[in-house]
């Protein structure tokens, strides 16, 4: 049940009557079509460095001491490392097929990839830089989440339409859940208590129980003037202090603000077009998308839920990462 619409219209105008953060961070984007990342300063919000990259990047993260960017260069078969000071391309890794997207484990030495053309999750020693092993999975997998504890690793698969959960300890699957149609993204509450699943055709979101690893509530979306056809959850996250969570919908141009707590819809914030991927700043004043179709990501103020500017970066963006200092 909707209990509250808000549309706010995202763009420059809105930047002159708002406070901008005091703290800076540098906000990397992955630009799909023109095989760049942007990098975008938080206070002046505007591009201060473009890194040509490999081809189709797409998922990106960033080492937890912000030292070093991992990329998924999708179409190249590899994940490039960029160093932050630099800017340069340092090294890559053994990706395996078609990397589209990963998560780094909590001590930040092993990294989980997603391979969507062989059914795999790749897992990648940080250290040695080489496979540790390889964990079929079902068809088109997508989305990767790890718990906060790290002993638990969530892969959906977009073709099985399926969660799996992983023992990071043995590699095992030890459940698999079944949700909407085309799972997209994973993300774990911070206290562990749930992992919130999307599913983009399905047109909602399953909140599993980490525990039992059942569906516990099923979030759904209604926009007046939209067909629900075009209602489509792709990125997922959820504050540190698990009130709020924030889903992109895809070409309904808008994120979602989720009380997760009562697992209501709150608010629709308008933002550019395509809304993919999302990301919060360190200080989580602030959630970024990205908007692939309109070319641009919105920064979005996390206290007000409102759009507060939208930058003009490459040509599809895709993922989103912020500087962790």
């Amino acid at each position: 049940m909707l209990r509250r619409l808000t549309v706010l219209i995202a763009g420059p105008a809105l930047a002159a009557s708002m406070s901008v953060p005091a703290c800076a961070y540098m906000v990397y984007v992955s630009n799909e079509r023109d095989n760049t990342v942007s990098v975008v300063d938080s206070t002046t919000m505007e591009v201060v460095h473009t890194i040509n990259v490999g081809q189709r990047p797409r998922g990106i993260t960033i080492s937890h001491d912000g030292k070093l960017i991992y990329l998924c260069a999708s179409d190249d078969d590899t994940i490039q490392i960029i160093d932050t000071a630099s800017y340069q391309i340092v090294g890559t890794l053994p990706s395996g097929p078609d990397p589209e997207l990963f998560v780094l484990s909590p001590d930040g030495k092993t990294l989980y990839v997603a391979n969507e053309d062989d059914n795999l999750v790749t897992v990648i020693d940080l250290e040695s830089r080489s496979v540790r092993t390889e964990i079929p999975v079902g068809v088109e997998p997508e989305g990767m989440g790890i718990s906060p504890d790290g002993k638990a690793l969530v892969n959906t698969s977009e073709t099985t339409n399926m969660a799996h959960f992983i023992d990071t300890g043995t590699h095992e699957i030890t459940s698999n859940v079944l949700v909407d149609t085309r799972p997209r993204f994973a993300e774990f509450k911070s206290d562990n208590s749930e992992v919130w699943v999307s599913a983009e055709i399905g047109g909602t979101v399953s909140v599993i129980d980490s525990a039992s690893h059942e569906i516990k509530h099923k979030i759904t979306f209604e926009i007046p003037g939209l067909r629900a056809e075009s209602i489509q959850p792709v990125g997922v996250r959820i504050t540190a202090d698990g009130m709020k969570a924030y889903v992109a919908l895809g070409p309904a141009n808008r994120v979602a603000v989720v009380n997760a707590k009562t697992y209501e819809v709150e608010k629709y914030v308008l933002v550019g077009q395509r809304v993919w991927q999302l990301a919060f700043t360190p200080d989580q004043k602030m959630v970024i998308s990205t908007n692939g179709v309109s070319n641009d990501i919105t920064f979005i103020d996390v206290a007000k839920d409102e759009a507060m500017q939208s930058v003009t970066v490459g040509a599809l963006p895709w993922g989103v990462v912020v500087h962790p200092n």
